[in-house]
């Protein structure tokens, strides 16, 4: 799929593959512009990119040519969506990527282990958004100590000291989205 031309590329090339079609069948703009019944100036700019190409234009184009249309189009490159898998560990944290893009919101699915329970509250610039997907989440926000099981969501400003980490005996899995500049989703669950 990687040696496919982009929507850009494919319609750069579509008036340099009319003009060479045509000029195979040794046609004269005059000639093609009878066999269609499109104006000699719309073939002529349609050639020299000067006009976007149609369907409505490119099919009897292709079809007094005697040329598959696909000789004139060629299939656009789609993008491969699926985002990269590559974990990162840090003290014991895997942190997953689940977005491509540098910008901001980040989206990420983190499994902290059951031995990282010890609350170390820290301040930086953003705002967090956590889903809790596996196990038990522990969040100390400033003086708020309270546990979140899966399927609850929480977010926060990340000025306010924050810490979160397993709770209970297993690890926890949980989706995070974080933005410096303060973006969110306006998800709440209750305190415990």
């Amino acid at each position: 799929m990687d040696d496919q031309p982009s929507v850009g590329a494919v319609l750069e090339q579509i008036a340099p593959r009319l003009r060479d079609a045509r000029e195979k069948k040794d046609l004269s703009l005059a000639g093609l512009a009878r066999a269609t019944g499109i104006s000699t100036s719309t073939l002529s700019r349609l050639e020299s990119g000067q006009r976007k190409p149609s369907l409505e234009l490119l099919l009897p184009i292709t079809a007094a040519l005697g040329v598959p249309l696909d000789e004139i189009v060629a299939a656009p490159r789609i993008a491969d969506p699926r985002v990269p898998q590559q974990p990162t560990k840090k003290d014991g944290r895997v942190l997953i990527p689940l977005s491509r893009q540098q910008g901001e919101p980040r989206a990420y699915k983190m499994v902290i282990p059951s031995h990282d329970e010890d609350p170390h509250l820290r301040t930086h610039a953003g705002h967090e958004w956590l889903y809790v997907l596996r196990g038990q989440l522990r969040v100390r926000l400033a003086h708020q100590d309270f546990v979140m099981g899966a399927g609850e969501a929480a977010e926060f400003d990340c000025q306010i000291p924050h810490w979160f980490g397993a709770a209970g005996r297993g690890s926890v899995e949980v989706l995070s989205l974080f933005g410096k500049s303060g973006e969110r989703i306006h998800l709440r669950t209750p305190m415990r």
